[in-house]
């Protein structure tokens, strides 16, 4: 007869690995992972299987409602940006508050002198996107004063 403890501990290790290899994606977010040899893959939401030692999370990226307070000498104010393509994006997310807050100043030098506002601001947001839309990120609004 077998003796049912190495087969419960067995059992136990086989659990314990699906428990780990399973993730779960929030809606609104993506994942971006990386393998040992370098190859990324992308997950949406829902429910996926990661393999544990293989696979880690690079990113979790945030879709909607990205916020980057800018402040500087001659403005103030919020950009707000969704992802569009995360794995695009995966690249340049954690450097994106700085990469706006560096470029603004410089479009707005660079551009006529608005006296309106929301002229300045719906022109800062074409440049940006403009900018932006190769690397999976959409600018949606840009408030500054």
């Amino acid at each position: 007869m077998h003796a049912p403890l190495p087969w419960l501990m067995l059992l136990c290790v086989v659990m314990a690995l699906i428990a780990v290899s399973i993730r779960r994606i929030p809606e609104g977010h993506a994942y971006t992972l990386r393998r040992v040899g370098g190859q990324m893959r992308t997950l949406g939401a829902g429910l996926h299987l990661v393999v544990p030692l293989l696979e880690r999370v690079a990113h979790k990226i945030r879709l909607l409602n990205n916020v980057v307070d800018v402040q500087t000498s001659a403005f103030k104010g919020r950009v707000y940006f969704q992802v569009l393509d995360a794995g695009r994006a995966d690249g340049v997310i954690d450097a994106m508050a700085d990469m706006l807050r560096q470029r603004i100043p410089e479009l707005a030098a660079s551009s006529c002198t608005e006296d309106d506002l929301a002229t300045r601001n719906l022109h800062l947001k074409a440049e940006l996107n403009r900018d932006f839309s190769e690397r999976g990120v959409l600018i949606t609004r840009v408030q500054l004063s």
